[in-house]
């Protein structure tokens, strides 16, 4: 951050103060303290919320980049807010800050269109930088919890009987190998390091695939890609 920034030109989305956010948490002096560091580093903190129902009212008003969302929200769950976000078409990508490394929990709010999910003990920079990932549409996750989210679609997968894998006529084959790792949760930087390719044109990619299937999130690829019977990649 100490480059010569008002000599370069604007770059989307790379810069925290382009970047709008939404923090939604029932104790106050979390909530401010949160909000706090975001506007220090630069981010717009557009609106905050103490209860669930603010927090959809108040996202679906502002249409924030991110939406850094309790669990544990009187009125709504988190998990609810992330659902009734999803079955409205807003296109905000929620990061899930809460205080339970419970995996059901982890499991639902995934499940109900959450794109990541920290812990609370996550220091201030490991924050920031989950923030700007979910902003560009990254997944980030607390160590450990990617891994049971992979493994769950792959149980649903299991359990569903597994079908054979066919085409999806609307993707290039590059765009089909893309989508088998988007939809475990893989970050964009780690998929072009695994195909050998730029970090841009694997972003370039995967909006091709979300406009071409007209789908918003990483939870509606995983469920697209498992009911086409796609093995999904393993990261490791």
């Amino acid at each position: 951050m100490t480059r010569q920034q008002d000599a370069l030109p604007p770059q989307p989305l790379a810069r925290a103060e382009q970047i709008r956010v939404v923090v939604a948490d029932d104790h106050p002096m979390w909530r401010d303290a949160v909000a706090r560091d975001l506007a220090d580093a630069g981010f717009e903190v557009v609106a905050t919320a103490d209860d669930g129902r603010s927090a959809l009212a108040r996202t679906r008003a502002t249409t924030p980049d991110v939406l850094v969302l309790d669990l544990n929200l009187p009125g709504l769950g988190g998990a609810q807010v992330c659902a009734a976000l999803a079955a409205a078409g807003v296109p905000t990508r929620i990061l899930i800050l809460s205080a339970s490394g419970d995996h059901q929990d982890v499991l639902d709010a995934v499940k109900a269109g959450a794109l990541g999910y920290l812990v609370k003990s996550a220091g201030r920079e490991e924050f920031l930088a989950a923030v700007r990932a979910t902003a560009v549409g990254e997944p980030v996750f607390t160590a450990g919890l990617a891994g049971l989210v992979l493994g769950e679609f792959r149980r649903v997968k299991a359990a569903g009987g597994g079908t054979p894998e066919r085409p999806i006529p609307e993707l290039t084959d590059r765009e089909t190998e893309i989508l088998k790792y988007v939809a475990t949760g893989m970050g964009y930087k780690d998929i072009a390091a695994t195909l050998f390719l730029s970090h841009r044109t694997v972003q370039n990619h995967v909006q091709n695939i979300f406009g071409k299937l007209q789908m918003h999130n990483r939870v509606e690829l995983a469920r697209f890609a498992m009911e086409r019977g796609l093995d999904l990649a393993d990261p490791s």
